[in-house]
């Protein structure tokens, strides 16, 4: 399987722009720049886009892996949050803050799925970095 998306890039790299755009059009020349990766700009960035890629696939391999364990959440509220080392221009790491909804589920089990989905889904996987995770059962 092979997911596909487009990145067109012109001007210098303070001034210039970018625009992104995914084989769904979900992204449709979606506009990113050096300042909305290192200032205060509107538009989005590699790095809020890694932050959003390792949010799904956490909560989607947290689904599964509760679903395996015979649990349907309610509801998975992820946050994550990419920080980078701007003079080393290196990401150095990802925490995840988990808030869910899972009926019938205990502690140790819950903190199992959390974690093992942590450590195994595809994003957090291809990441060479630190990842945390603070989760709450609500």
């Amino acid at each position: 399987m092979k997911h596909i998306a487009h990145a067109v890039w012109s001007g210098s790299v303070k001034e210039g722009e970018g625009k992104l755009t995914t084989k769904s059009e979900v992204l449709n020349k979606a506009s990113y720049c050096h300042n909305s990766r290192f200032g205060d700009g509107k538009s989005t960035n590699p790095d809020e886009l890694m932050a959003a890629s390792h949010a799904g696939c956490f909560a989607m391999a947290l689904s599964l892996m509760l679903g395996e364990a015979g649990f349907t959440p309610d509801e998975l509220k992820v946050t994550a949050t990419i920080k980078m080392d701007v003079d080393k221009l290196e990401l150095t790491s990802s925490h995840l803050e988990l808030k869910a909804k899972i009926p019938s589920i205990d502690q140790d089990k819950f903190m199992e799925c959390a974690n093992n989905a942590k450590e195994n889904c595809p994003v957090s996987k291809a990441l060479n970095l630190e990842i945390t995770l603070d989760a709450e059962l609500l």
